[in-house]
């Protein structure tokens, strides 16, 4: 209990911190229950890997597509506000799932998909640039693991029951709830506040849409020490994606459990991304070293899918599961919290949206080519896991040769001009 009072501690005195992360548990659980749901009437109605595989890429094309103009946004103008609009917005689409009753409006699925997740692409650098605004020093870091841990519970929750939902329930009931959820969660953002200070030149230069994003675009290019952790997530999600999307192929192909395997396998995720970032404060606080722990998350976690792909038992399937996706939730944090450090706040809802349009252009590209390889068997299902598990570990291999050095390089000039100041200061001093 003694390990959870500091952020215990932070829930209770931080109402801002609270009411957002009140407003995500809401939200999310939402979310993630109505996912297997979305794979459900897809399956029912077509029986296609790749219109399954289809219905993902929908999402991270439609949220890739809107992110540099909703980084200009998020910078623009009220965060909260901008929250509220896309959570009531997301609840009114997500509802709207209900009209799909025949295989005529399949179609749909991916209209609706498509603009739910253009509410996202807008809600998550508002909420992820907010965050410094509200939380201060250590505070940052705790509250990042408690949005991250809280993702994992209600994504693992969430799956868990809502496969068992969408087996008894249907996938109607599984809708309203998700919609509901959306629109209830705006109470809490309503109540937050958030400050949202511009001075005059920020403002002027976020006038023309199209130079704010340039600028934005500008700014990250000429800081390498902010680029860096900007391309964590997008680098590990160019093979993880594809992984995570056959474990739904591993349910049906290999453990023969459906919609509960589905729900298990995904749990088993959800829990490994809540312990690793808690794993990495306590073990790994040195935030000079995190640029390198990333590197060695990748490996870790592509070498577990290697074993992943050459397995049939369920429970031994969970535990590597579990424990490869330590390894990416820590990744996920680290490179948060340096983003939200380093980052000016003028430039920090385009700096996210950045990093998400990387994230999503990541995803689609790897459950794009591995729904086609499985659509038109280009490899089985194994060795489909093995290419992009192998792929995985290259990637943070090169991550360490490559862009650990060039942190270590910068982390060695900041600490000789701090050395410089310090001396400096002293000189003055004393004459």
């Amino acid at each position: 209990m003694n390990r959870l009072a500091p952020y215990l501690t932070l829930l209770r005195e931080n109402h801002q911190f609270r009411r957002v992360w009140l407003s995500q548990i809401i939200s999310n659980f939402g979310d993630w229950f109505g996912v297997i749901a979305v794979f459900t009437i897809i399956l029912d109605f077509s029986d296609s890997e790749f219109l399954l595989g289809l219905v993902i890429i929908t999402k991270f094309v439609s949220f890739a597509a809107l992110s540099p103009f909703a980084g200009y946004l998020a910078d623009r103008f009220d965060r909260r506000i901008l929250m509220l609009l896309c959570d009531f917005g997301r609840g009114a689409v997500v509802l709207s799932f209900l009209f799909v009753r025949d295989p005529s409006l399949l179609w749909l699925v991916y209209m609706l998909t498509a603009m739910q997740m253009g509410f996202a692409a807008v809600f998550e650098p508002a909420k992820q640039a907010s965050i410094p605004n509200i939380t201060t020093g250590d505070d940052l870091i705790k509250a990042n693991i408690i949005s991250n841990l809280s993702w994992s519970v209600i994504f693992t929750t969430g799956m868990g029951i809502g496969g068992l939902a969408t087996a008894w329930l249907g996938t109607d009931a599984v809708f309203v709830i998700n919609g509901t959820g959306y629109i209830l969660s705006t109470w809490f953002i309503f109540r937050a506040t958030i400050p949202h200070a511009r001075d005059e030149e920020t403002m002027l230069s976020l006038r023309n849409p199209v130079r704010g994003i340039i600028d934005g675009y500008r700014f990250i290019f000429s800081n390498t020490h902010i680029l860096r952790p900007a391309l964590a997530k997008g680098t590990i999600t160019f093979f993880m994606g594809a992984l995570v999307y056959m474990l739904i192929l591993v349910s049906e192909e290999i453990l023969m459990l459906g919609s509960i395997g589905l729900g298990l396998l995904y749990s088993a995720r959800g829990f490994g991304t809540a312990v690793g970032p808690v794993l990495i404060r306590r073990y790994f606080s040195d935030e000079r070293r995190w640029v390198m722990m990333m590197g060695f998350a990748m490996i870790s976690a592509g070498t577990l899918y290697l074993i992943i792909g050459a397995l049939e038992v369920i429970w031994l399937m969970l535990v590597l599961v579990f424990v490869a996706h330590t390894a990416s939730g820590a990744n996920w944090v680290m490179s948060t919290v340096l983003l939200q450090k380093r980052s000016p706040d003028a430039f920090r809802g385009r700096i996210f949206s950045s990093e998400w349009l990387l994230f999503t252009i990541s995803h689609a590209t790897s459950v794009t080519i591995a729904s086609v390889v499985m659509e038109y068997e280009l490899l089985t299902l194994r060795q489909a896991i093995w290419l992009f598990a192998a792929g995985l570990v290259i990637a943070g291999s090169t991550w360490l040769l490559v862009v650990a050095r060039k942190e270590a390089r910068w982390n060695r000039l900041k600490k000789m001009q701090t050395v410089r100041r310090e001396w400096s200061r002293e000189h003055v001093v004393q004459h």
